[in-house]
């Protein structure tokens, strides 16, 4: 039998004491686990065929259609095409007044090896945890708002971003989503991840006959080699909990013709915004050393900055409540903690929980890679993602019946900007 890859290097001192006694309302919790069970099949039926069509960032057709009719079968308020072509909003009101609760779903795939990210488990999530909310709201006269976001293009695409910058998450209270990695099941992460900064690198020189007269050459592929390899230098002194990674290419290249022309794509990470930033200032320099070197011409370009995942403590307090009562255990070490997610920016700018729920997979096989494409089409994945759904759900349903507690999420995220300086 294949091994099953988790993590067992997590701290065992690090999981959370639940409070004694029951969870909050257990009535809610109750119209929250009935709703998600009964509607399980259809969840996993919308699953299957996102996960059978993977469609790259912004090209989520196919997902925008299937999740927009499946809301609009649960009786959501739909606006197709919302601010970009392929996201879509569901919304649901009860009642006058209350407050509001954002979701997120994510839709899009990776090149070649498809919902390699568990896209397909995020996007039910998302509705999952809508439709619970929407059923305990209407069973128990609870108001307020419920607005489930479908957002394309996470995979480089910053869709949520763009989405904010549109107004899209102006309404919301706070706002939840999760995300699958590999682990022992029913397992769950309250981890950051990294801190992210794109660059885009070009350099230009000279063309040439390679072989009749190399000297009039400026060589701008030699350019991007050498900047590959000093970066590979420069990794021995940089902190092993940051990443630098990248790729390099041109047109137009051939054997005999020195090159004029390359295109290097970077990704920097680090724990936080600022050590990111600074790495990044390292990496240029390894850019700018190579133009130098071979007398090539550099242009640097920054993409969207990345912000690390922002955990809001109230909220992330009772998740962790009702899983370790219910579910599972949580810790805070492994999860996505050194991906990265636009929603990162998202927990920069509002209270947000973006938890991790584990899948088991075969060794070898985490995120973004085949073996986690096939582990998210499987019944364990379905069954952990639906009970995380239940607990983010809980979660949501505690911001709008407790205005107390709402205060507090508040709180916890004006106490972590001071930290930060804003």
């Amino acid at each position: 039998m294949a091994d099953i890859l988790w993590r067992p290097d997590t701290d065992q001192a690090k999981f959370p004491v639940p409070s004694q006694g029951a969870v909050y309302r257990p009535d809610i919790l109750a119209e929250i686990e009935n709703s998600i069970d009964s509607l399980s099949p259809k969840l996993r039926e919308l699953s299957d065929k996102i996960q059978a069509h993977p469609e790259l960032k912004f090209e989520e057709h196919y997902a925008h259609d299937e999740y927009t009719k499946f809301m609009e079968e649960q009786g959501f308020v739909v606006q197709k095409h919302y601010l970009l072509e392929t996201a879509w909003v569901a919304t649901y009101t009860h009642g006058q007044g209350g407050r509001v609760l954002g979701v997120n779903s994510e839709m899009d795939a990776l090149p070649g090896i498809g919902h390699a990210c568990g896209h397909n488990l995020i996007g039910v999530s998302g509705v999952a945890v809508a439709c619970a909310a929407k059923a305990a709201m209407e069973k128990l006269g609870i108001d307020g708002k419920v607005i489930l976001l479908g957002t394309p293009g996470e995979e480089g695409g910053f869709g949520k971003v763009l989405l904010w910058d549109k107004g899209a998450y102006e309404e919301m209270d706070v706002c939840l989503m999760c995300h699958p990695a590999p682990g022992p099941p029913l397992f769950a992460s309250l981890s950051s991840c990294l801190a992210l900064v794109r660059l885009q690198v070009n350099y230009s020189g000279h063309t040439a006959h390679a072989g009749l007269s190399p000297w009039e050459g400026q060589n701008a592929l030699d350019a991007a080699v050498l900047a590959y390899t000093n970066i590979g230098l420069m990794r021995q002194q940089i902190k092993p909990t940051h990443r630098v990674h990248g790729i390099f290419e041109g047109k137009d290249w051939a054997p005999n013709i020195i090159p004029d022309n390359s295109t290097m794509y970077w990704y920097v990470r680090a724990p936080t915004t600022k050590e990111a930033l600074e790495t990044a200032t390292r990496v240029e320099a390894c850019f700018e050393a190579a133009a130098t070197a071979t007398g090539c011409t550099v242009r640097i370009t920054h993409g969207t900055m990345g912000n690390e995942l922002v955990q809001n403590a109230a909220l992330g307090e009772e998740l962790v409540d009702v899983v370790c009562k219910r579910y599972g255990d949580v810790d805070y070490e492994w999860g996505i903690s050194s991906a990265s997610t636009d929603f990162g920016n998202i927990s920069y700018l509002m209270p947000g929980l973006h938890p991790s729920f584990s899948i088991p997979t075969l060794s070898g096989g985490g995120n973004h890679t085949q073996a986690f494409t096939d582990a998210a089409a499987t019944d364990a994945a379905h069954e952990a993602c639906y009970n995380i759904s239940k607990a983010l759900a809980h979660v949501g349903m505690k911001v709008l019946t407790d205005e107390a507690f709402l205060a507090k999420v508040k709180l916890a995220f004006q106490e972590w900007k001071k930290t930060r300086g804003d």
